[in-house]
């Protein structure tokens, strides 16, 4: 802050339109100053932490729209767009006094109109992306399925193109997303911003990450695998309950990084909280195999010695 203020005390929008006005500068010097940092050995590539918090999008969670009620408004705009169009015309005809009145009302609905659009257009490419990218595991169990002749369980179903009903876009900010932090918390318009810290004593920021699911564990492996074009990839990962993944376990471990994943909540209910201990739940069966193993990683005598 001394070195691109001289110690005053600019406001934060001249902070922000420096960093954009410098954002190349920005980008080329982070990974230069960690590397510096390696170097000189306040960084250690040992052992990083990852977590994730949400930030609130520059939109309200009231525009956002859901596929199916997108879908009745346009119909509605539409039959609405050619009444008032009708009535321009014939105010025209009869030259009736404000003849912009009508246009401004069309203009309006024409433009809320063309934004429900792009909102269905940008649900219906996102669940085809999904319906293809699904479609290789579901030829493989209809596969499976056929070779028993239909004598185990139900047939899979095949992905589907159109996107749920139920599935929303924000009109202001598209590219963000309601979510919440547990089933205690609000919904929120918002992102979710990953972080990757030197757990080795300099807590240094090393990968940054934004995307727009609530849930950690889709971007996992890719958040923790980007570095290596950077500074290099860590020897282990420790990790809370949300990134717990079978996917990113397999990709982490495949690059020789041992994941340490959190399986279950490990903080049980405090006797004094505000709100009322939830209902008892029978315990979760665990099958996987990665879960099985996970729980005994931590307590192995060389958990905590992966530093180079």
């Amino acid at each position: 802050m001394h070195c691109v203020a001289p110690n005053l005390h600019p406001d934060h929008g001249t902070i922000a339109a420096f960093r954009r006005a410098n954002r190349a500068a920005f980008e080329a010097a982070f990974p230069q100053v960690l590397l510096l940092a390696r170097e000189s050995g306040l960084l250690r590539l040992g052992m990083v932490a990852i977590d994730g918090t949400m930030l609130d999008a520059n939109a309200s969670k009231i525009r956002s729209v859901r596929y199916d009620r997108a879908k009745e408004l346009r119909a509605k705009l539409a039959a609405d767009i050619a009444a008032l169009t009708a009535r321009a015309e014939a105010a025209d005809a009869e030259a009736q006094p404000d003849p912009q009145a009508l246009p401004a009302e069309i203009a309006r609905r024409e433009a809320l109109k063309a934004k429900l659009d792009a909102a269905c257009a940008r649900l219906e490419e996102q669940a085809r992306a999904e319906a293809e990218a699904a479609r290789p595991e579901y030829e493989a169990k209809r596969a499976a399925y056929e070779a028993t002749k239909g004598r185990r369980g139900r047939p899979p179903k095949p992905p589907e193109d159109d996107p749920p009903p139920t599935r929303q876009s924000n009109l202001t900010d598209p590219d963000s997303a309601l979510m919440r932090r547990s089933d205690a918390h609000e919904y929120r318009q918002a992102y979710n911003a990953q972080a990757v810290v030197c757990a080795e004593g300099s807590q240094l920021i090393l990968a940054t990450g934004v995307v727009a699911t609530p849930a950690d564990a889709p971007s996992f492996a890719a958040t923790v695998l980007g570095m290596q074009g950077s500074i290099g990839l860590p020897k282990t990962v420790p990790a809370d309950t949300g990134f717990a993944s079978a996917e990113a376990v397999a990709a982490l471990e495949a690059q020789g990084i041992e994941p340490l994943v959190a399986i279950g909540r490990t903080q049980p209910h405090r006797p004094y909280d505000f709100r009322p201990p939830p209902q008892p739940k029978a315990p979760r069966r665990i099958t996987e195999p990665w879960r099985l193993a996970m729980p005994a990683k931590p307590e192995t005598p060389d958990a905590n010695t992966n530093s180079p």
